[in-house]
């Protein structure tokens, strides 16, 4: 029922299974609450946002106003200052002019709103394998593994580019049965490593570590390395096992089994992998669910607070949610980061279940309509309960923008991700151009680090130049220094009259950033832009920028000409551009 005055198409509303879920926020973050409100007649009304913390008590009280005349569209911001569940609601009050004037109240329901720590929303991941960290090659030809200790002496160079959060994919014991080789043969040599996602052999499971990466006591030393250095380690939580995992015999029930009795394996349409065995879910589901609490609660015990889970959309979405909301009760600050390429509904279906982050389509998007209108949906369209963390490449995806190897095409993807989203991430090897692809048409890396360990030369592609890195770390700089980078729902496009520059802003209070990129990567592009000036929340038709990636000061205006050339000596990709506010 509606009350005296209509409260209509309240904003954000998330609705999951029949029940309202908390819309995401995290401390400090503006929030835009937005509603449809009519009354009756030519009398007026006024209509508030109240904030209600989680213990229910009034926070703040904050005055709604119409976007513009007669749209019947009013809206307010909130910021809640804590971490935990919160609920808002619309407060519309007038007066009677009758003839028993009396004050007229009508109140909307109570919508929750659930506030995460930073890490929720912002940072900048980087991802390595430990064993290919320190890893030499022997007289014999034969590759030793790096380990925790040598992957340690990594964690500076990481740091120093930036970035705060450090991803590795599983750190267990590999299974050995149906083990793959080099470039995902079925037919591994004794020297092969084997996949980190084929997890559990004799040495242990999900609770355990690769021997060859060393002790548990060795791990727990490289997490000391890495909080010294300000970054937090975020685990692969993947669940499924190799053949050898202690969970096939102990509870052979926990896996899905062929009518002739064998167990089937992994697969995710066109790959399979024959050296995995699934969870089946249905069996003993009770059973299961506590003993996968219990493993993420040892690794939180031992310091972990982020996890990237390998492939959730191949388990019930129930469970996800029971689990997260179980584990966040315990550990608020625990943050989980789904890593599901797959259809809309279901990514967005897990974002509602309570994961924090999610990889997202931006690897696929090239085009500025595609970019735009990606950048849109995330910022102004799903934002209430899907996070986004752009990542520019994975160990699984070489997109074919990058199979190349053109600098300046890497440069502009890391420009895009890293301004376009809170959260961004790069797996190693992109830093040095890593681009060459399994076969044509393929987006896959020949010789993936996935089935064999990786040995790079850090020094000498910094001695020789030939590495990102230092963009990368400005990149990192620049998002750190500036607040509007590390909020998600104030992107704005502006208008271009090239298809090939690309055109946006954010802003946080006074930090106002403007972001143009050349699309084209091997060309120089030149064209108009055309400034919305409402957007930006400048009333002057000029104004001065610096340009933070080099230092350049510019008078742009309402419709400002740019030309960004890539190809040249020290070519040019994109502007990310302070301005001075007045």
């Amino acid at each position: 029922m509606i009350g005296r005055f209509p409260i209509l198409d309240i904003s954000p509303v998330v609705e999951f299974g029949g029940e309202y879920v908390g819309a995401k926020a995290i401390i400090n973050e503006s929030l835009k609450i937005s509603a449809t409100i009519i009354r009756e007649g030519h009398e007026g009304f006024s209509a508030s946002v109240i904030l209600l913390d989680p213990k229910g008590k009034e926070v703040s009280r904050d005055e709604m106003r119409e976007n513009w005349p007669k749209s019947s569209r009013f809206e307010a911001s909130i910021k809640p200052t804590s971490l935990g569940l919160f609920h808002y609601y619309i407060e519309v009050t007038a007066n009677n002019p009758g003839e028993f004037s009396k004050r007229l109240v009508s109140h909307s329901e109570k919508f929750p709103i659930y506030v995460e720590r930073e890490r929720a929303l912002v940072g900048s991941w980087y991802e390595f394998f430990p064993r290919s960290e320190g890893a030499i090659k022997n007289a014999d030809g034969s590759i030793k593994s790096g380990t925790f200790a040598t992957a340690a002496k990594r964690i500076p160079a990481v740091a120093e580019m930036g970035f705060d959060v450090l991803y590795l994919p599983p750190i267990h014991p590999i299974g050995y049965a149906h083990r793959k080789g080099k470039n995902n043969s079925l037919e591994a040599l004794p020297s092969d490593p084997g996949v980190p996602w084929g997890i559990g052999n004799s040495d242990g499971g999900h609770d355990a570590v690769n021997p060859e990466l060393g002790t548990m006591k060795d791990f727990e030393e490289f997490l000391k390395v890495a909080k010294k250095h300000k970054i937090e380690v975020a685990l692969d939580l993947a669940l499924q096992c190799s053949p050898d995992h202690p969970w096939v015999k102990t509870n052979p029930e926990w896996f899905t089994k062929r009518p002739d009795g064998s167990i089937a394996y992994a697969e995710n349409p066109p790959k399979k992998y024959q050296d995995i065995y699934p969870i089946n879910f249905d069996n003993d589901y009770p059973g299961l669910f506590a003993e996968i609490y219990r493993v993420v609660c040892f690794w939180i015990e031992k310091g972990i607070s982020i996890f990237r889970v390998d492939n959730p959309h191949t388990k019930p979405v129930h469970f996800w949610q029971e689990l997260i909301a179980k584990v966040n009760a315990k550990h608020p600050e625990v943050v989980f980061l789904s890593e599901a390429f797959t259809i809309p509904a279901m990514m967005h279906s897990l974002g509602k279940a309570g994961f924090q982050q999610s990889y997202t389509y931006f690897t696929w998007r090239t085009t500025k309509q595609e970019l735009m209108d990606y950048g849109t949906e995330v910022a102004h369209h799903t934002s209430a309960f899907f996070r986004p963390n752009f990542w520019v490449n994975t160990p699984d995806i070489l997109p074919f923008h990058l199979q190349s190897g053109n600098p300046a095409i890497f440069a502009m993807r890391a420009v895009l991700a890293a301004t376009m989203s809170p959260s961004w991430g790069v797996y190693a090897g992109y830093e040095l151009y890593e681009h060459v692809p399994i076969a044509e048409g393929k987006e896959e890396y020949r010789d993936s680090e996935k089935y064999e360990i990786k040995l790079r030369d850090w020094d000498g592609a910094n001695k020789k130049g030939l590495t990102l890195a230092p963009f990368i770390t400005l990149l990192n700089e620049i998002r750190r220094k500036n607040p509007a980078l590390q909020r998600l729902r104030n992107i704005h496009f502006h208008n271009t009259d090239s298809d090939q520059i690309l055109a946006y802003s954010k802003r946080e209070g006074d930090n106002l950033i403007l972001v143009v990129v050349n699309l084209d990567g091997l060309h120089a592009r030149e064209t108009m832009i055309h400034w919305d000036l409402w957007a930006l929340g400048l009333e002057q038709d000029s104004f001065a920028v610096k340009d933070l990636l080099d230092g350049s000061e510019y008078a742009w205006a309402k419709d400002t000409y740019v030309k960004l050339d890539p190809a040249r000596p020290n070519g040019k990709v994109a502007h990310i551009a302070s301005v001075k506010i007045k």
